[in-house]
């Protein structure tokens, strides 16, 4: 086995939180309230079911496959030459994603705080951190992930008691129109929640699996709670214009004045946003990083380390000329491949993984 570390499964939910939010939190909330306006809150907890749906097929794959990462039982599924090929895509896939969330966060970095450093210069700080913890194995991506992720939690939390002017009407009337803008606002947040296919990797090195459909579960119900809080808390703030913003959360941060002195919290905000996507770039190298090695019958995966992490530096400019692409990608394309390969194509292939075991016996 080329990862000998083992990880509880509590780790495990503590890593998929901000994987999912680090991205969705920034965009989500103006992309819900476009197409479900004051309905924007049940859109998360629609989108959910994807992600409840994702980790119950990767959990029973796991089950049926245990001590494989989907990139081997791709092959023990669908035989040799089919399974590296769906194998190969897998990976192409989430190295291709992980250049998309590295523009992203480098074009919004330079944007906002550091107009005047290079982004090759952002993305490769963060790439090189990420790298150290890949390179050490999937317990120090755990250990950075759990404490990243605590203080991910925090600034949400107490956004409620710091942000003045919240008005509770801007929720009315309720589903005014019916069910359907909420499930169109739906539409783009369920690939997020897609992303939890991710603990495929993951579900083969826990120290106590009988534990990890539970704590991925959980972890679900814990990004489905956050970004419906989030959703909720821009609603109040901004109402209807809420629509017009395509970064609500940022412009929310900056309400908040403390004893009529601190203020330029967003700052705050940035700095731990940029934690929530050391933890998401490192899930996905970590994923990456540890599917290749298999497809390529490693038997250690710390020589692939530095060509992926320079990959998804060249993946993050390849095709992508500023923010707006990443966003149309995110928007448009991403909801589509997103689904269809954490989703549909894993939920095929436990059905034929199911139909094979009953050939068997």
């Amino acid at each position: 086995m080329i990862e000998k570390g083992k990880i509880s499964a509590y780790q495990m939910g503590f890593m998929m939180y901000p994987t999912i939010m680090a991205t969705a939190i920034l965009i989500v909330p103006g992309i819900t309230g476009k197409y479900a306006h004051n309905d924007l809150w049940l859109s998360p907890i629609l989108a959910s079911l994807v992600g409840f749906i994702t980790v119950l097929i990767a959990y029973r794959l796991n089950k049926l496959y245990p001590n494989q990462t989907v990139i081997q039982y791709c092959q023990s599924i669908l035989g040799r030459y089919l399974g590296k090929a769906l194998g190969l895509a897998y990976i192409l896939f989430y190295m291709h994603t992980s250049g998309v969330v590295l523009r992203q966060y480098s074009d919004f970095i330079s944007l906002s705080f550091l107009p005047r450093t290079p982004m090759i210069m952002i993305s490769s700080t963060l790439i090189l951190a990420a790298a150290f913890a890949v390179r050490n194995g999937i317990e120090s991506v755990a250990r950075s992930a759990f404490i990243c992720a605590i203080i991910f939690m925090v600034p949400a939390t107490f956004m409620l008691f710091l942000i003045p002017d919240l008005d509770l009407k801007n929720l009315l009337p309720v589903m005014e129109h019916g069910i359907m803008p909420s499930l169109h606002g739906a539409i783009i947040p369920q690939s997020w929640f897609s992303e939890f296919f991710l603990i495929a990797f993951l579900l083969p090195y826990l120290s106590d699996d009988k534990k990890g459909m539970k704590w991925g579960l959980l972890s679900v119900l814990f990004v489905m709670i956050g970004l419906t809080y989030v959703n909720l808390l821009i609603l109040f703030l901004f109402g209807h214009y809420v629509s017009s913003m395509q970064y609500p959360l940022m412009t929310a941060f900056r309400y908040i004045s403390v004893a009529g002195f601190l203020d330029n919290f967003e700052s705050v905000v940035m700095a731990i946003w940029v934690l929530g996507n050391f933890v998401k770039i490192s899930v996905f190298y970590y994923a990456v990083s540890l599917g290749l090695s298999q497809w390529l019958n490693l038997v250690d995966m710390r020589p692939v380390v530095t060509a992926i992490g320079l990959m998804m530096i060249i993946f993050s400019y390849w095709g992508l000329q500023n923010l707006l692409d990443v966003t149309l990608y995110f928007t448009e394309a991403f909801i589509i491949f997103g689904t269809l390969m954490q989703t549909f194509v894993p939920a095929l292939l436990l059905a034929i993984g199911y139909v094979r075991r009953l050939k068997v016996t």
